[in-house]
């Protein structure tokens, strides 16, 4: 099976190794030499922390608990030299760790040696069994493979990660899913629900710090990033399959400032072959200032562009290089309608305990039609509001949170549907697109290793019409020029579609050192619509896993 047109370092070769049947003898083997090494003393500056609802938790406690200066918690992945002086003094629970050397050796690492390096190596394997309630029938979800990590004098990091398996979906995932083939957190998808999708994917980066600083680093990979304090994000989140980046990060003062630039995909018409994919690219500003230790204020923009189709070859767009200046008098500069997005991000910490934050973004905005309040269908902006409680009612490890968020019609889409904002099929924000409203609660209690969660959504989704001659704004692949009238437009239009889903899962962590843990979960999964329809899905699985990047079930 070949990778495809977006790998650029990781051979065929090798990633047909990761899938013989000596995979699981390998990993093993893995385990069992690198626990028995020593480990570096040395505090690599450019590696950067894992994406995961199973680590974060340990980076908010300590940021709520004890807010620094030098700390943005709304970009990631967090880069090491950012969290340097992060302790586990504030956390009342065993956690994959800031400083983590498991399952690591150091090589040549006497104080006066310059030439050290370090070698982490994590073996991935998530194995799952489930019962579909609404199909009546069982689910197996199998995904194996590794995670390297080289880290050179402090401050220089590679890290690659490379996984594929087979999986079977639930009904209420695979009706979403299976037109495209796509699963948003690993890509594309070969094969079909009775016979299971086959996958594979992997991320990684280079990572450099010039002399170990921790002012500059620069990367080159192909990952994801996530900007935003709550659970979803509405500038950008890791919904999407990975991409291939260039990005630049900079810490001053009390000042983050992140640029990438990254190739995408547009997979709207490509039917699931790859050499129909059309290219697009986007660059991306964010920065962060932390007015005091409790106060930061984010601001973002984006711009999305198309690079070939049918009727030319564009390639990357220079005049978008420019780190500093903004990209809508940009754009125009350069007589080039593409997609252009702002946005803010808020977030407040109180009384060591709370954390307040929210999130605005604006595709577009003209205060004379905000302020007619004719629903002008240009509106297009979305909203955030959440807070999150740890140490709730002075019970150590109890965590609770609740988040709000509100999309307006044609929000993330575009005249030219290529440059929308998606990656390969899947929204780069909110998964539901837009046209809608979510209601989020969560309850988390962790003690030790073992940990229970209980997440409700309730979303309220204005769908267009079945025979796709209706937009309404919730589907961002399909064209704004195509919208039936100017005015009138209200969150929630078209086909109403209730949403209400909870899950309950129970934790427990084998070896918190390398996120091996065991989860038993139960998911209810109501649908229903002003049509009538209506869908009760419920979902139960128990698996082993060691993973470490986010698996949205709730799309």
């Amino acid at each position: 099976m070949a990778i495809g047109r977006n790998g650029f370092f990781i051979c065929n070769q090798f990633v047909l190794l990761i899938f013989t049947g000596e995979m699981m003898k390998a990993l093993a083997v893995i385990f069992s030499l690198f626990s028995l090494l020593s480990f570096g003393q040395y505090d690599q500056m450019a590696r950067n922390a894992f994406i995961s609802s199973n680590i974060d938790p340990a980076f908010e406690y300590w940021n709520i608990s004890k807010p620094t200066l030098t700390f943005h918690s709304s970009f990631k992945p967090y880069l090491s030299s950012t969290f340097a002086n992060a302790n586990d003094s504030a956390i009342p629970f065993k956690f994959y760790g800031f400083k983590n050397f498991f399952l690591s050796k150091t090589f040549n690492e006497k104080p006066e040696k310059r030439n050290w390096y370090n070698v982490q190596v994590h073996p991935i394997l998530d194995a799952e069994v489930g019962y579909d309630g609404l199909a009546k029938r069982p689910l197996t979800d199998f995904v194996g493979g590794t995670h390297l990590k080289i880290n050179i004098n402090n401050d220089f990091t590679f890290a690659g990660t490379i996984v594929g398996g087979k999986t079977f979906l639930p009904f209420y995932m695979d009706t979403i899913l299976s037109n495209q083939k796509i699963i948003p957190s690993y890509g594309q998808a070969y094969g079909n629900n009775k016979t299971g999708y086959s996958f594979m994917d992997y991320t990684g980066y280079v990572s450099y710090s010039p002399n170990n600083n921790k002012i500059f680093n620069f990367q080159l990979g192909r990952d994801k990033h996530f900007i935003g304090d709550g659970y979803r994000s509405l500038l950008l989140s890791d919904n999407a399959p990975a991409y291939p980046f260039f990005r630049i990060n900079t810490n001053i003062w009390r000042i983050q400032y992140n640029v990438w630039y990254a190739w995408m995909y547009d997979v709207t018409n490509a039917n699931g072959f790859q050499k129909n994919f059309q290219n697009k690219f986007a660059a991306f500003h964010y920065l962060s200032y932390n007015v005091t230790k409790e106060f930061n204020v984010g601001l973002f923009e984006n711009i999305v562009f198309r690079g070939t189709d049918s009727n030319q070859v564009r390639g990357f767009e220079v005049n978008y290089l420019n780190p500093i200046i903004f990209f809508r008098p940009q754009e125009f500069a350069v007589g080039s309608p593409d997609n252009a997005f702002i946005g803010l991000n808020l977030n407040y910490k109180l009384f060591n305990r709370l954390k307040l934050y929210g999130q605005l973004g604006l595709d577009e905005f003209y205060l004379k039609e905000i302020r007619a309040r004719k629903g002008w269908w240009g509106n297009k902006q979305g909203w955030q509001l959440g807070a999150k409680y740890i140490n709730a009612f002075d019970v150590k490890g109890l965590s609770l949170q609740a988040e709000y968020n509100q999309v307006r019609p044609y929000t993330y889409s575009h005249g030219v549907v290529e440059q929308n904002y998606a990656h390969y099929g899947v929204p780069l924000a909110h998964p539901f697109g837009a046209n809608f409203k979510e209601y989020l609660g969560f309850l988390s209690y962790r003690k030790n290793n073992w940990e229970l969660n209980f997440q409700g959504m309730y979303a309220i989704i204005g769908k267009d019409s079945l025979n796709g001659k209706s937009n309404l704004g919730q589907n961002i692949f399909l064209s704004y020029t195509t919208r039936p009238y100017e005015y009138g437009h209200k969150t929630t239009q078209g086909i109403k579609t209730n949403i209400i889903q909870s899950t309950l899962k129970f934790t427990y962590y084998l070896v918190p050192k390398m996120n091996m843990r065991i989860e038993v979960g139960y998911i209810q999964r109501s649908e229903s619509n002003a049509l009538g329809y209506i869908l009760q899905s419920p979902f139960v699985y128990l698996g082993i896993k060691t993973s470490f990047w986010n698996r949205y079930r709730d799309l």
